[in-house]
């Protein structure tokens, strides 16, 4: 009998107004997508009907240029996400008007309290059915800092430090109860089992939680969790950690490298290799040809702003200031990021491995965020998207769309019809969780052995 292909996995990355530096002045972009929830259902619903596992939410706790650290930047007025809603409370609201999509968001280790995050993931899970995902990130963006009572960004090793930690608290206190720990026992008046009920009482370095949470067991056992760091320590507590990873690879070597180490690292801690799914970031145009689908992608292309483009690589810089250099000259050396060391990582190989100028280099970030870029007709992108899936070097892919809504519903009309034709893509959710969808395990409680 033969064995059964695998199928892809897809997030839909829901970066409102678009993933593109200039999508949002696209004729057929709705600008508005960033704060009108009745696009969300729409997108969602959409995101539903093409089958696809989850909606996936990014967040930022501040405002990208208002200068926390630089004395107060001015805003550009061709910057887009200035403002967004709250993504935690979004899939919230999110999981009362879809049945079957998973739904991720970010909240960051780095301004928040663990037992918040664990209460509020949870209540969602229970919401939703099971299909609640937190994606743990340290924050990046060092305009964040000004807003939580700081002067400057926490040192990135210390960022990862306490993420370690915040993530050991917050999985503790979902393991408070035990699945049948309440008897709801009219006879006896026994509410709950006194012996399934359990005190973390966490003391570490930078938390001391007693617990337990006052929220039940999840319905899938636990709330996936996503990781997106791709710097070394980021991978490590990706490995450790994480049921879904989404990184920025952009060749199928790469993918494939990042795969086989992401889960040599898994088993290093005693994990299965295959329990995890990494989902590269892609952002696609598709049209029913090849030719209309390179005239979408040049038609934004064309519409990028340098100015934009230099201050989105600006942030990755640790503080030297590109703009004083020759845009059509060499990368200069670059002093260590206290933001995105991965990013930061990866611009500099653009300009060692392919010889780019700085201003290729801040375009290409404009028009990807670094992320891989793939326009075609339907078959052309699905065989890409094969070739990656049949190298191992990817489980799926996290969907990035230059803007809203259209490219959502090229990639649900014209795309997935061809993936489930060649038999790489589900026709129906496989149940009623995501990780019944994922195909991730569900993790034993730290008290299972007692």
């Amino acid at each position: 009998m033969a064995a059964a292909k695998k199928q892809l996995k897809f997030g839909a990355f829901l970066y409102t107004p678009g993933n593109h530096s200039a999508g949002w002045r696209h004729p057929d972009a709705v600008p508005g997508t960033d704060m009108d929830f009745r696009h969300y259902v729409s997108m969602a619903r959409t995101a539903e009907r093409g089958k696809l596992d989850m909606l996936f939410f990014q967040d930022t706790a501040g405002i990208p240029g208002t200068g926390a650290l630089t004395g107060g930047s001015p805003l550009r007025p061709s910057q887009a996400r200035q403002v967004q809603l709250e993504p935690v409370g979004l899939i919230a609201a999110l999981a009362a008007v879809t049945e079957n999509i998973g739904l991720v968001s970010t909240a960051t280790t780095t301004y928040n309290e663990p037992y918040n995050i664990a209460r509020r993931f949870l209540t969602i899970d229970h919401i939703s059915g099971g299909r609640a995902g937190w994606n743990l990130v340290t924050s990046q963006s060092e305009d964040e800092a000004g807003n939580f009572n700081l002067d400057a960004h926490m040192d990135h090793s210390l960022r990862y430090e306490r993420a370690e930690e915040f993530y050991d608290v917050v999985t503790g206190l979902w393991d408070s109860w035990d699945a049948d720990a309440f008897l709801h026992d009219k006879a006896s008046g026994t509410w709950f089992d006194t012996e399934k009920v359990h005190f973390l009482r966490h003391e570490g370095k930078h938390f001391r939680v007693r617990g337990p949470l006052n929220v039940a067991r999840s319905p899938q056992g636990r709330p996936v969790v996503a990781q997106a760091g791709s710097s070394e320590v980021g991978m490590e507590l990706a490995a450790r950690s994480a049921d879904l990873i989404f990184t920025a690879q952009t060749s199928v070597a790469d993918g494939r490298a990042f795969c086989a180490g992401i889960r040599a690292r898994a088993a290093r801690h005693g994990r299965a290799p295959d329990s995890l799914r990494v989902l590269p970031g892609l952002m696609t145009f598709i049209a029913p040809t090849d030719a209309e689908a390179e005239d979408k992608y040049n038609r934004l292309r064309d519409l990028l702003s340098e100015e934009w483009n230099m201050a989105n690589l600006a942030r990755l810089c640790g503080g030297l200031d590109i703009r004083a250099h020759d845009p059509d000259g060499p990368l200069p050396e670059l002093p260590p990021s206290n933001a995105a060391k991965a990013r930061q990582g990866m611009v500099k190989r653009w300009a060692a491995e392919e010889g780019l100028t700085i201003r290729q280099i801040a375009a290409r970030l404009g028009a990807s965020q670094g992320h891989n870029v793939v326009h075609g007709s339907p078959r052309k992108v699905a065989d890409m998207m094969q070739e990656w899936l049949e190298a191992d070097a990817c489980d799926g892919f996290n969907l990035l769309f230059p803007f809203f809504p259209a490219p959502l519903d090229d990639f649900v009309d014209l795309l997935v019809p061809e993936l489930q034709r060649r038999g790489i893509f589900r026709t129906g959710y496989e149940g009623p969780t995501l990780r019944d969808v994922l195909g991730v395990p569900v993790p034993a409680s730290r008290y299972a052995a007692r």
